[in-house]
């Protein structure tokens, strides 16, 4: 006699008790689709306007930005679980709810951001190539994870200032594949002031990018 195929429905990622990989209470609750967003960077607006004042002053090199919600309680500690306890069941439900807000373009090359080889090492993985194939499975996109390489180690971002932040990826990425033409959604499990979204994007759009779009899990208020 077969098993109940309820008995293996995977669990929501957020709360463990509805069928997965994020329930609808919990996508609800924690990811809202209706949030007012910057069209541009994806940061949380409060008034009216479309694009914030720091985009209207000095647009960054990706075009526009997608992000699930805040890193802020309990998303910014799911992220830490996926990147640092190796919860990499999380990697789908990110891409999956990723999947369901951007609409992928056929010719679109999906890419995650790179980890420095020692990184990785420590690691074992790559949580936002994690995210990006759960992406494209889910979205039919395709993923293009060998297009941005990089070449050298820096320290994490979260450690430093802003200016010093720019500083630290500069040089830090190469372009290894062929992107003439072709719309990039590069992806990421956070994105906090944006110089390393910003320093790939500038390098895709140099190398005949038509449009960059950042995806994201979660965006620093």
């Amino acid at each position: 006699m077969p098993f109940p195929t309820r008995l293996f429905r995977q669990a929501c990622a957020v709360c463990s008790l509805a069928p997965g990989p994020v329930c609808a209470a919990c996508e609800a609750d924690f990811f809202p689709a209706g949030q007012r967003r910057c069209a541009v960077c994806a940061i949380r607006l409060h008034g009216d306007d479309l694009v914030c004042g720091s985009c209207l002053v000095s647009p960054p090199g990706f075009h526009r930005a997608t992000a699930l919600a805040d890193y802020a309680p309990p998303v910014d500690a799911m992220v830490m679980a996926l990147k640092f306890r190796a919860r990499l069941e999380l990697a789908p439900a990110f891409g999956g709810l990723l999947a369901r807000r951007v609409a992928a373009a056929g010719d679109a090359l999906v890419v995650p951001v790179p980890l420095a080889f020692e990184r990785m090492a420590e690691r074992g993985f790559n949580q936002s190539l994690q995210i990006a194939r759960a992406f494209c499975r889910d979205s039919g996109a395709r993923l293009a994870a060998d297009t941005v390489r990089r070449i050298r180690h820096a320290p994490p971002q979260q450690t430093l200032a802003l200016e010093a932040r720019r500083r630290n990826v500069r040089g830090a990425f190469e372009i290894t594949g062929d992107v003439r033409g072709h719309d990039v959604l590069v992806v990421d499990d956070v994105m906090t002031s944006g110089s390393t979204m910003d320093e790939i994007a500038r390098m895709l759009v140099s190398a005949g990018a038509a449009q960059v779009h950042a995806i994201v899990v979660a965006r620093t208020p």
